[in-house]
């Protein structure tokens, strides 16, 4: 099993009013990659980080392989989602890869 832990923060222009349905849009179109993408076999995303966090969200999800991650990036429909839902808002992405 294979973890692609993603973080990000909002770009500094990004209306504080604005956060909450961008953040809903992000994870409902992230969480619909499973089933689409090969290898893909959870999707969390998390909303509501504790004050101490450095970052606004996070991508926390499972796949079978460590070659799924390289399947998962480079995938039409997880590209699709990332250039309309995530890249356009978001900047200081952070990335942890791990297997367990």
């Amino acid at each position: 099993m294979v973890h692609h832990i993603v973080m990000w923060k909002f770009k500094p222009e990004i209306e504080e009013s604005k956060k909450p349905e961008l953040k809903k849009a992000m994870e409902e179109n992230l969480k619909s990659l499973v089933g689409k993408v090969p290898g893909l076999l959870t999707v969390d995303f998390v909303t509501d980080p504790i004050p101490s966090s450095t970052h606004d969200m996070a991508l926390v999800t499972t796949m079978e392989k460590a070659e799924d991650i390289k399947v998962y990036g480079s995938h039409p429909e997880h590209v699709k989602v990332a250039d309309t839902y995530v890249r356009p808002y978001t900047t200081e992405r952070a990335c942890l890869d791990y297997e367990d």
